[in-house]
């Protein structure tokens, strides 16, 4: 029995052999559907394929059409160059192209190549090309168009056409039902286009875009007649909507001949979603992991953990200094220099956020006026005694409130806010068009300071004003050498759990820098010898334990700076003035003028607005003025 085993392993062990070793070159139509799965695993990718060449060839309007989210049609017509009828016969063979014409991969200067491109999508669908060349012999008989079924030539002729190109497909993957059964649904696939049309469009301001879906108008985008920024950002107005580029600030930034550009939403204006970070390589739209890390870096401390920001960045860099073909739908890249680039977005994004000082989103105001609602003391007035001619008299006891209220604003216990350098301390009043802030007039439920300018009402949130100023002065410190410690009179016992305790006495040296000085106690304690003098009197034990959380959270991928920068963002929010906190009329302006100064403070450590300002035209249509 165990023989006969042995004999039929050995049998089938042969067999196997002679199969893998009989090596034979696949089919054509084979090798192109492999390919094909590479370049057009959907409608979007083949559209993006076709108007990224009819980018090259020079148009400067292109139309796109879409049937059914682009399964069962799409096209794409162009003004451009166009093409004679040996190059229409030429542009369906693999590895054809006319984008390396020194035959150089380091120096590619269009939206790069896929030479199997057309003859992957003609594997798979319908493919029919419609060209007449601007200047070429076909130009007098009106172009010429190749139609290609599933990989079969079924049409090869002139016809009448205007100068330019159109490229139809019909019917994808409608002969290879098990690549068709994996597309999404119409909406989904729909989506997908659009966004690749969308990306497209933004980084040529100076090519009219229009898509349809179905005969519906979905994208329309004239050409831009300004070749310079200004086009550009009306682009990006027009594709990302007016808020966008009311709430973003501009980035200009050049470092060994690499240059970046474009506009940064400011840290009030984030999205849930990080589908709204358009980045673009040499006008090529790219989802790069580098850079996306990049921008999440250059805003760490100013969005909350679940928040986004919105940007539309543009990196400009010499065509030896990146390869662009490392990806097999060219939508990642990899640079000679990855680390300065990083750096430089970086930079960029933080100098142009620095720029912006105490701004907020202009979305806030327009949230903070939804929330008011109209009076309904019409409706409440019958049900008084004595109706409607007693209710001055029944509400007259507010006033006298009122009055006390503002006695008590003004009166009330202060503890001393510390303001910074810069912001003055007098109790006297100036003028409110002095300062963007305004004048302190009050302080809602010991939180929220109201102030006043010549034509708006600001309203600030103490606490997470006073957060980010402590944060921006601690990082001053910090770039300064360390920030200054201040000893405690007797060293304060924080008991932790074992692995918490570890966490802490293993960065002691760090925390240091920051000017909080701790030292193991035992296995499971910590002792506070000294906490940063910015911060002034603070709950230490209640600081420990939530450092302890933090570096248990951020793990051993977060850098030593970015390390140093979240546990100052932790103190910073400690050591700041709390809600629930009276201030004087003083310490409320030294806190406005601080703010005014410094940078990042329409924003706390959190993202959080700081401050809500609410014009007097939005005022008087709460009051039915306007």
């Amino acid at each position: 029995m165990g023989a006969a085993l042995r004999r039929r392993d050995l049998a089938r062990a042969s067999a196997y052999h002679r199969r893998v070793s009989l090596i034979r070159r696949l089919p054509e139509t084979l090798v192109n559907q492999i390919a094909a799965g590479e370049v057009v695993e959907r409608p979007a990718a083949a559209l993006k394929e076709l108007v990224e060449n009819a980018l090259d060839a020079g148009a400067r309007r292109i139309v796109i059409d879409l049937e059914n989210g682009g399964i069962d049609h799409l096209s794409v017509t162009d003004d451009g160059h166009g093409m004679i009828a040996d190059q229409l016969r030429l542009a369906i063979e693999r590895h054809a192209t006319s984008k390396l014409p020194s035959g150089d991969l380091s120096a590619i200067a269009t939206l790069g190549f896929r030479g199997e491109a057309l003859p992957s999508i003609a594997s798979v669908a319908t493919l029919t090309l419609t060209s007449r060349a601007v200047d070429g012999p076909d130009s007098g008989n009106g172009g010429w168009r190749l139609t290609v079924d599933n990989g079969r030539i079924v049409a090869d002729g002139p016809a009448a056409t205007p100068p330019g190109t159109r490229v139809a497909v019909d019917g994808l993957f409608a002969a290879v039902p098990a690549r068709r059964k994996f597309l999404k649904s119409q909406r989904s696939e729909l989506a997908a286009c659009l966004d690749v049309v969308r990306r497209l469009a933004m980084a040529r301001a100076d090519v009219g875009f229009e898509l349809r879906h179905g005969g519906r108008r979905l994208l329309g985008v004239a050409a831009g007649t300004d070749a310079g920024p200004g086009a550009q950002v009306a682009r990006l107005a027009a594709l990302l909507g007016p808020d966008f580029a009311d709430n973003a600030v501009a980035v200009d930034l050049e470092r060994e001949a690499v240059g970046l550009g474009g506009l940064a939403g400011i840290p009030t204006y984030h999205r849930g979603i990080a589908d709204h970070q358009f980045l673009f390589v040499n006008g090529r739209p790219v989802k790069d992991r580098l850079l996306v890390g990049a921008v999440r870096g250059a805003y760490q401390d100013l969005l909350a953990r679940d928040r986004h920001p919105v940007v539309a960045l543009f990196l400009a860099v010499p065509h030896d200094f990146v390869d662009v073909n490392v990806h097999p739908a060219k939508t990642e890249v990899r640079f000679r220099d990855a680390s300065m680039v990083r750096g430089l977005i970086v930079s960029g994004l933080r100098r142009a956020l620095d720029a912006a000082g105490h701004r907020a989103a202009t979305t806030i105001s327009a949230g903070a006026l939804s929330a008011f609602t109209a009076p309904l003391l019409p409706a409440l007035a019958p049900a008084m005694p004595g109706g409607v001619a007693e209710a001055p008299q029944r509400f007259a006891h507010f006033a006298e409130l009122a009055l006390l209220a503002g006695r008590g604003l003004e009166q009330g216990p202060a503890t001393p806010f510390a303001p910074g350098p810069s912001a003055p301390t007098d109790a006297a009043a100036p003028a409110s068009a002095d300062y963007p802030l305004g004048i302190a007039r009050g302080q809602i439920a010991n939180t929220y300071i109201v102030a006043e300018t010549d034509d708006a009402l600001i309203l600030v949130d103490q606490h997470a004003a006073h957060e980010r100023l402590t944060l921006e002065r601690m990082k001053r410190a910090l770039a300064g050498g360390t920030v200054a410690g201040q000893t405690l009179l007797l060293p304060q016992l924080v008991e932790l759990d074992e692995i918490a305790a570890g966490r802490i006495v293993d960065r002691a040296g760090e925390l240091a820098e920051l000017g909080l000085e701790v030292e193991g106690f035992g296995t499971a304690a910590v002792l506070v010898r000294a906490t940063p003098a910015l911060l002034g009197n603070i709950d230490t034990a209640a600081l420990i334990r939530d450092l302890a959380d933090d570096l248990s959270a951020w793990g051993a991928a977060v850098t030593l700076q970015e390390r140093l920068d979240r546990v100052a963002a932790t103190m910073a929010c400690h050591g700041s003035v709390r809600a629930g906190r009276a201030l004087g009329l003083a310490e409320m302006n030294a806190l406005l003028r601080e703010m005014e100064v410094t940078p990042h403070s329409g924003q706390c450590n959190h993202g959080r607005p700081t401050w809500v300002r609410l014009g007097k035209p939005d005022i008087e249509r709460l009051f039915g003025r306007r």
